[in-house]
């Protein structure tokens, strides 16, 4: 899933499967997770909060189902 930068401090950057509704979140200290079932507006939300960070932790953790993932290599990444 491709993923867009943010400029938080916990979260290095976040990505949205419309069509599957995951979100997935790559954090700054390492770490990508799934939330399953996340509406479009919980993650427009997200992107657009003042503080990407405390919006994530009031409105998606342990709001939504989620799982750790392997986090996969941008390409040229070795």
């Amino acid at each position: 899933m491709d993923r867009t930068p943010t400029t938080s401090s916990l979260i290095k950057s976040i990505g949205y499967d419309a069509a599957n509704r995951t979100l997935e979140v790559e954090f700054v200290k390492g770490g990508v997770y799934q939330y399953s079932d996340v509406p479009p507006a919980a993650y427009d939300e997200l992107m657009a909060a003042q503080s990407i960070g405390k919006h994530y932790g009031e409105n998606i953790r342990g709001v939504y189902a989620s799982k750790k993932v392997e986090a996969q290599p941008k390409e040229g990444d070795k």
